[in-house]
């Protein structure tokens, strides 16, 4: 167990980002994170109300969720 709780906040990028290859590796993982999160706010965006309305969030703050901008403690539902 020891072993999990040591690696589960680190980053699957290589530590090394000097070089030409290590920019090519950085922009490759940068397109991935890009198209992942283009593809959950798509995934996002075909829930009906009610299911966002469930995990917290609304039609209007799906990117800022994605992206990491959502602010909880902001949202109020009437």
């Amino acid at each position: 167990m020891t072993t999990i709780s040591q690696t589960a906040g680190r980053s699957l990028r290589p530590s090394s980002s000097s070089g030409f290859l290590g920019k090519l590796v950085n922009a490759a993982y940068a397109l991935f994170d890009r198209l992942e999160r283009r593809t959950a706010v798509k995934t996002l965006n075909e829930l009906d109300d009610r299911a966002l309305r469930d995990i917290g969030i609304n039609r209007s703050q799906i990117e800022d969720a994605v992206y990491g901008q959502f602010k909880a403690e902001l949202t109020r539902y009437l």
